[in-house]
């Protein structure tokens, strides 16, 4: 009798679920981007949760999104995982100075996540400052050549 939150999930059904090899998820193990290695014996099959589904999940959209580093994509994650556990508490409590504290323990946290992104989102607007000069450039020659009258080219 197992319910839907304690079910484990196979390697392949996990990577099938987020869209990624079952490779990538044991080279994200072993960097520590899935916590721990599972308790597990020599050879055994990997078992996951609903929750290393979730965070394999989070982990490949922000890899996606934001293009990170595996170190910064590491942080970022274990930022919204201590943000998880911070709603769970909330959940949990109805008395103001266990929310007020809770507040103040996510907010450095969600500062700490809008730096990672607007720092992505400035070299992302950098780029594309460099492409529309460039695409600029390439519509004035082409305004240029089209105003030209053709001639022959000497040799061709």
């Amino acid at each position: 009798m197992s319910t839907n939150a304690a079910r484990s999930f196979r390697i392949g059904e996990v990577a099938e679920r987020v869209g990624i090899t079952s490779r990538t998820i044991r080279y994200y193990e072993e960097l520590g981007l899935l916590g721990l290695p599972s308790e597990r014996s020599r050879g055994a099959h990997r078992l996951y949760t609903e929750a290393d589904v979730t965070r394999l999940t989070e982990l490949v959209r922000l890899r996606d999104l934001l293009g990170l580093s595996l170190e910064a994509l590491a942080a970022l994650a274990d930022t919204g995982q201590a943000r998880a556990a911070l709603r769970d508490r909330w959940a949990d409590t109805t008395t103001h100075t266990q929310r007020v504290a809770i507040l103040d323990e996510a907010l450095p946290l969600v500062e700490r996540q809008l730096k990672l992104v607007r720092a992505q989102q400035q070299k992302l607007d950098e780029l594309a400052a460099e492409l529309t000069g460039k695409l600029s450039f390439i519509r004035r020659e082409q305004r240029k050549l089209n105003r030209q009258k053709p001639r022959a080219d000497a040799g061709n």
